[in-house]
């Protein structure tokens, strides 16, 4: 593996490159497979290139088994991609890499501070987030290395990013203008030494040369910190693009409480690929009702303008009822 280039610039001499980047936590859903179709089309409706990379970084959240059976679940839906997998925990030297270049610039610091500490300290609702309550930078310069706070406390501390600015306001392709605000300062190592997510995607779409990140819009918070880091390591960032994510009646996020949405379960009930596809298809706005496509089969006609710009509820669209091909 080479190291993330200091430029990867993306504009229109760039190679288009997106990529698909599933969570063996749980087994693919409906939610899932909307956002990928989406992405998948975007780059390959454009002539570029598509990667696949398994993110099993949240550690006791893994479930390794899954690797195979999220990857054989792609392969049945119709998704193809260019090279093999990649596996994100086999690439931790790059990760180390970044962050010991984060912590020698005085970018990022040794936090021993436990969830509790740090919600115990949040003196006022409006210091919470939707990512947890904001950090007060409690050890920012508390400790002149890792060794010391290990020393001191007894305690592995983890790694933050120290933010210096209030928000990173960007462009987003499907959302238009975001004024990316960005609540305290971030961790970008574990305490078991392991890269976070923050840091591991931005190491990794840049050493891969990713040049557009499609996903759901819950992660837009996530945005503007991995541009800061994108900054910071000297490195040009993808656009970025968030799709509304698919709910329930109750407008929440599917989940178990609105049935069983996972591809494996409408496999056991005999509806084929291009079925579920089709539905799927029918959530982003790409067709009508009841038709069956592979994914490929929406290439030529594919427009992000015609993605619904709210929630998609998944319910009404028949998805938790549909009958066996």
């Amino acid at each position: 593996m080479t190291r993330p280039p200091k430029d990867s610039a993306t504009d229109s001499t760039t190679p288009l490159v997106g990529r698909l980047a599933p969570s063996p936590t749980g087994v693919l859903h409906l939610g899932n497979v909307r956002s990928f179709l989406i992405a998948w089309l975007s780059i390959r409706s454009r002539g570029g290139r598509i990667l696949l990379r398994i993110e099993d970084l949240d550690g006791p959240r893994v479930r390794p088994e899954l690797i195979d059976q999220t990857i054989e679940g792609l392969l049945w839906l119709g998704f193809d991609w260019d090279g093999d997998a990649v596996i994100q925990s086999t690439r931790s030297a790059l990760h180390e890499a970044a962050a010991e270049r984060l912590l020698n610039s005085g970018l990022a610091y040794p936090c021993i501070c436990s969830r509790r500490e740090i919600e115990e300290s949040a003196s006022a609702p409006h210091e919470a987030t939707l990512d947890g309550p904001t950090y007060p930078g409690t050890c920012y310069g508390r400790f002149s290395s890792v060794e010391e706070a290990r020393a001191k406390t007894g305690r592995d501390p983890a790694l933050r990013f120290r933010v210096q600015q209030g928000s990173v306001p960007f462009d987003d392709r499907f959302l238009g203008r975001q004024p990316g605000p960005i609540c305290g300062d971030f961790v970008i190592c574990k305490r078991d030494g392991g890269a976070a997510y923050q840091l591991a995607v931005v190491v990794d779409d840049a050493d891969q040369g990713v040049t557009e990140v499609l996903r759901a819009d819950d992660l837009l918070p996530s945005t503007p910190r991995q541009l800061l880091l994108y900054r910071e390591l000297g490195w040009t960032p993808p656009q970025f693009v968030h799709i509304p994510l698919v709910v329930g009646n109750d407008g929440r996020r599917l989940a178990k409480r609105h049935g069983d949405t996972s591809i494996d379960h409408f496999r056991r009930r005999g509806v084929s690929p291009e079925r579920l596809v089709g539905r799927v298809a029918e959530l982003a706005g790409l067709v009508g009702p009841d038709h069956l496509c592979r994914p490929e089969e929406l290439v030529a006609a594919f427009d992000l303008a015609s993605i619904p710009t709210g929630a998609v509820v998944g319910e009404e669209h028949g998805l938790f009822d549909a009958e066996a091909d």
